[in-house]
């Protein structure tokens, strides 16, 4: 049963857009409304609360101490609201979607340009796919699985190892005209930083026995792609997963600064609750994924 205290949709719009705009005529003109029925629900809303949300002087209205309490969860809810309903509307013409959280350098440079060819073979699948670097919560977060580094790896979650997490160093054409570079000479260019996680560089030159202590030089970029775009744009090299370097590699926006590679130690993994298992085209994305990967670096 209805709680009786339990707002409407409708009667929580009403409140919003009078607490955006002041007036019942200029939240009536913005939600399409007469003026009369939002001051009906209004009306209604206080009725239900048993609490005056608005002061009114000279047919303008201002929020109440009660009011600015409440307008704080009325608009959240109503963007949840939004939110759920144009996630459902993805399924729109489908038979199922996939809502993937991926770490959002390796969705924008490797995942979203393949998945039109997964996605042909499976036309009845569609996607939601949301970048993000923190770990996923599956019991309170949206998502059917998580492609995301080993260090995000959770307790009652399913793990499949996608590929090593390998870094090279690249740059602009114009800085490796004389072939691959000695750690002596990257260490005299800018070397592009990863904000996120700034000991990258430090490691490189540590493994090579070099004094890192003039690593953290350089231009800093929150994401591994902004990285690879500042290297093609010649603002020095960037050290980057070489699974996101492919493609600017081979069309030659990019070369390697050097011979060496960093293995980071983490690895790529798809991550996700044991119930993903049974959705459609989830069993055939995940072995398509792992099949992909492993043609590229086999």
């Amino acid at each position: 049963m209805r709680k009786p205290y339990i707002p409407s949709v409708g009667e929580l719009e009403a409140f919003c857009a009078c607490a955006r705009v002041g007036t019942t005529t200029g939240a009536a003109r913005e939600l399409g409304l007469t003026q009369s029925a939002v001051s009906r629900s209004i009306a209604a809303l206080e009725d239900r609360l048993g609490v005056a949300l608005f002061t009114r002087a000279r047919q303008r209205l201002a929020l109440s101490d009660a009011g600015r309490s409440f307008r704080v969860e009325a608009e959240a809810l109503l963007a949840r609201l939004d939110a759920a309903a144009t996630s459902v509307m993805a399924f729109g013409g489908q038979e199922s979607v996939l809502r993937i959280s991926v770490l959002p350098s390796f969705g924008r440079s490797w995942l979203i340009p393949r998945l039109g060819a997964f996605q042909s073979t499976m036309p009845g699948i569609s996607f939601d796919v949301a970048a993000r670097l923190a770990p996923v919560n599956f019991d309170a977060d949206p998502y059917d699985l998580a492609i995301q580094r080993s260090a995000h790896r959770q307790s009652g979650a399913q793990h499949l190892h996608l590929l090593d997490e390998v870094l090279v160093a690249v740059a602009a054409p114009a800085l490796t005209r004389t072939g691959v570079l000695s750690d002596t000479e990257l260490l005299a260019l800018p070397l592009l930083q990863q904000s996120t996680r700034p000991t990258l560089w430090p490691d490189w030159f540590r493994e090579a026995g070099v004094d890192p202590r003039r690593a953290l030089r350089g231009a800093r970029f929150d994401h591994f792609d902004m990285v690879v775009d500042a290297a093609a744009a010649g603002l020095g090299v960037g050290l980057v997963p070489e699974v996101i370097a492919e493609r600017p590699l081979a069309e030659g926006r990019l070369r390697l600064a050097s011979d060496r590679r960093l293995d980071t130690g983490q690895a790529y993994m798809l991550i996700h609750p044991e119930r993903s298992e049974a959705l459609p085209g989830f069993a055939r994305f995940r072995d398509w994924l792992a099949a992909e990967l492993a043609g590229i670096w086999a």
